[in-house]
């Protein structure tokens, strides 16, 4: 079990006020006044894969509403554009490689979240919150490393992604039987994955029924649109796309659902509901994966089609309905806004989010609090930054897509590419074409020392920099057991 000086400290469980935007709510240990969160995560849901954003050949009514009745995000990214790595930024406020996790944890991995760590779960709990994560984990498939012992009451989904089993189409041999796990127990290997989306749904409507007197934080990571698609009878053949154009009208039939169930219960303006992606699109796959729109490459790239993801939230009453922003946010912002509208302590050690609650209810005048935003990706690489409207791309090697996409859950099209020191004006250039690199100095130089902050903070492999703020993820010594 976890022991922290801060759950200590604001443990006591006595009233307080908080000022949130121009709201004030009193909040106590058992307090009504305290809202819920909703944490909606799409798994490769690309930029242009929901109909406020541009989504061609299905339809996604349900997030389209929620738009309208809340504020769509249009520069919200990822820290990571991979699996592992953005989860554990969205959980912990920090850049992933600020607490050693990289890349995309599989059954072979003998490392996952450190103990150290605290997540959102943990955060609310010092609140008395009912905590659930229904779908993907991905910080470690032991039982060091999994939900229940970081903060979760509940959870029931797979440990890691669904392409990581027996059918995977490159690597059948390597991979064991995929494990569905509820608590700390598998209760099935190889689901029927049609089921997912439709099982996590269930799961979460049964908690904000069976919570709707106490606050809670419900956390939903759906498996899909990661490969291999699948889709219950309820949607097959519904889209004009085909099956990828069908799983996405089951995620939004799914939020649909889920919103559905806190009308219900009456709890539509004491709640808080985010819909987002862990990256972009996995593009290679061609008809099974989604679309970028108007951004550069996809997933496994810091070009913005695999960083900047689609993102909506709604609170009624609280955030504006039929908004929009255009202020650069990052995942890692989500825990330290939770804090701040609970009252709850912040970690003892360094996090790297910032409070955005005046930006995402539109307060006059608000601002992203970061001066600048760094994206890293591989082993440890500062691949890119971006500070206000401006990007710069260090030189690094990415996959891109440069031949024939594949088919039918196969993949295909990537080769290694390379790029130089290039600058982008963000606001004129989404699609990241015009180099600018030479023409503003001052705002490069400016950038570069942005970019070494991070390098002494956080290292770069790519200037073979160690940094000094960086900790070390949960290692396994024996199997069942962490250091």
């Amino acid at each position: 079990m976890k022991r922290r000086a801060f759950f200590k400290a604001a443990g006591a469980g006595i009233g307080l006020s908080v000022t949130a935007g121009s709201g004030f709510w009193k909040i106590g240990r058992k307090s009504k006044g305290l809202p819920n969160f909703v944490i909606l995560l799409a798994d490769d849901l690309g930029y242009a894969d929901v109909g406020v954003f541009g989504a061609k050949g299905f339809e996604t009514p349900h997030l389209d509403r929620m738009a309208s009745e809340g504020r769509i995000f249009t520069d919200f990214y990822a820290s990571q554009p991979v699996c592992s790595a953005s989860r554990a930024s969205l959980l912990t406020g920090c850049y992933a490689n600020r607490i050693g996790i990289q890349g995309a944890l599989d059954h072979s991995a003998r490392q996952g979240i450190g103990d150290r760590e605290v997540t959102i779960a943990e955060i609310v709990k010092q609140k008395n919150y009912a905590t659930a994560i229904f779908g993907k984990w991905h910080l470690g498939h032991l039982p060091p490393f999994l939900p229940t012992r970081h903060g979760f009451d509940e959870y029931f989904g797979l440990p890691y992604s669904n392409d990581m089993w027996p059918n995977h189409p490159a690597n059948k041999s390597y991979y064991p039987p995929l494990p569905l796990i509820e608590g700390e127990m598998t209760i099935a290997t190889n689901p029927d994955q049609a089921q997912l989306t439709t099982w996590y749904t269930e799961h979460a409507a049964h908690f904000i029924g069976r919570n709707k007197a106490n606050p809670f934080l419900l956390y939903v990571a759906y498996t899909m649109p990661h490969v291999p698609l699948a889709v219950s009878d309820k949607f097959k053949g519904k889209s004009e796309q085909g099956l990828y154009g069908d799983v996405i009208m089951e995620i939004d039939w799914s939020v649909g659902e889920i919103l559905a169930a806190l009308a219900r219960h009456g709890l539509d303006e004491n709640t808080l509901v985010l819909f987002a992606s862990d990256n972009g699109p996995w593009l290679s796959y061609g008809n099974h994966a989604g679309s970028a729109g108007p951004l550069r490459e996809g997933k496994g790239t810091v070009w913005e089609g695999g960083i900047r993801v689609p993102c909506v939230m709604r609170w009624r009453g609280k955030i504006p309905a039929g908004s929009r922003c255009r202020e650069p946010l990052m995942t890692i912002d989500v825990l330290p806004t939770i804090a701040s509208l609970i009252g709850a302590k912040l970690p003892d050690h360094p996090i790297d989010g910032r409070n955005i609650w005046p930006v995402i209810s539109g307060a006059a005048g608000a601002k992203n609090p970061h001066e600048v935003l760094y994206f890293y990706y591989r082993a440890n690489e500062l691949q890119a930054l971006r500070s206000g409207r401006w990007k710069i791309v260090f030189p690094h090697l990415y996959n891109s897509l440069t031949g024939e996409p594949g088919h039918d859950g196969l993949p295909n099209g990537y080769a290694q590419a390379k790029c130089g020191l290039e600058l982008y004006d963000l606001e004129n250039d989404i699609g990241e074409k015009q180099n600018l690199i030479g023409r503003h100095p001052d705002v490069e130089k400016r950038l570069q020392e942005l970019a070494e902050r991070a390098r002494q903070d956080l290292g770069d492999a790519l200037t073979s920099r160690q940094g000094k703020g960086v900790r070390s993820p949960g290692q396994a010594v024996s199997k069942g057991n962490a250091s």
